[in-house]
């Protein structure tokens, strides 16, 4: 190999050999994916905000995330009543208790967590057509949502378009990866008798699925909008090869799936501009929360010295 030596190097620096250039992404490496918050174009170079880490840092869900955990803590608690005044008695294990009680909700999110990751790759395997890995397939916790799952699809006669696909918006800086665009004529009359509006019965359609709560309670957030009007709203759509596409032109109200053991819902979910110009606004408190706002706030002043305290 032949090193070029510029003027001026020193000799150490003249014998170094030129570190090789990282050969071009190929194939599906070309497809970003996310990291510490961030999408990163191989291609391109360019940073995307993750539209989740968007969310997490730019909407307040303090009020209701306190009284969940509250609520896990409390059920906690009184399902181990025994346990907790045994503990109480000696003092190293009332520390363990004590340890193990607080981070009951934290268990509980992690768990719901888990049971979402799951069940996002069992419907990716599939819309892909794909087998389903073997430990979910055999996952006696993990058979109803499957049965509801494919029960949806079969009720609302719904074809897939794309699954897992990562979309990005270059100029507004945020990438995602959307669970799936689907086509259903089912969904486009019920949607247009919701809305008492014109719904073409080929129109494609952005979907979620959300694992949470329960069928007759809370389980589907008005952020399901805000992230759905992301992806809507993206320019580029990466497919599985790692080319690039224009991201497709959806309705713009999408459908939430929510999946549950015992059932599922089909709830709509408004993805139009006023709720794009919404997200956005999010955006910026995002970038407030984990920028600008931790610079604002300064060391205490200490005190200058007086004319007097100089002359002296």
């Amino acid at each position: 190999m032949t090193t070029t030596v510029q003027a001026g190097a020193s000799a150490p620096a003249a014998g170094r050999r030129r570190k090789a250039a990282a050969p071009a992404p190929t194939g599906a490496d070309r497809i970003p994916k996310p990291s510490q918050g961030w999408y990163r174009d191989k291609v391109t170079g360019a940073k995307y905000r993750r539209v989740t880490t968007i969310l997490e840092q730019g909407t307040s869900k303090g009020d209701a995330l306190t009284f969940w955990a509250g609520n896990i803590t409390a059920e906690t608690a009184m399902a181990n009543l025994p346990y907790l005044v045994r503990s109480s008695l000696f003092p190293d294990q009332r520390t363990e208790a004590y340890d193990w009680l607080r981070r009951a909700h934290t268990r509980k999110k992690d768990e719901r967590a888990d049971i979402g990751t799951a069940v996002h790759k069992i419907i990716e395997s599939h819309v892909l057509g794909t087998p389903i890995p073997e430990e979910l397939l055999d996952d006696e916790e993990m058979a109803p949502f499957l049965g509801h799952f494919l029960r949806f699809v079969k009720e609302w006669q719904v074809t897939f378009e794309a699954s897992e696909m990562v979309v990005g918006n270059e100029q507004h800086g945020y990438a995602g990866t959307l669970d799936y665009l689907v086509r259903s004529p089912l969904i486009a009359q019920a949607l247009a008798a919701y809305f008492q509006t014109d719904v073409p019965a080929d129109s494609v359609f952005c979907g979620d699925t959300k694992t949470g709560g329960e069928l007759d309670v809370k389980g589907v957030y008005p952020e399901a909008s805000l992230q759905m009007a992301a992806y809507r709203h993206a320019k580029v759509a990466w497919l599985r090869d790692g080319s690039t596409v224009p991201m497709p032109t959806t309705f713009w109200a999408g459908v939430v799936l929510h999946l549950r053991p015992e059932g599922f819902r089909l709830i709509p979910a408004v993805a139009d501009d006023a709720v794009f110009d919404a997200f956005l606004t999010v955006k910026r408190n995002a970038e407030w929360t984990s920028g600008l706002s931790k610079q604002v706030i300064r060391p205490a002043l200490t005190l200058p010295n007086t004319s007097e305290e100089r002359a002296a």
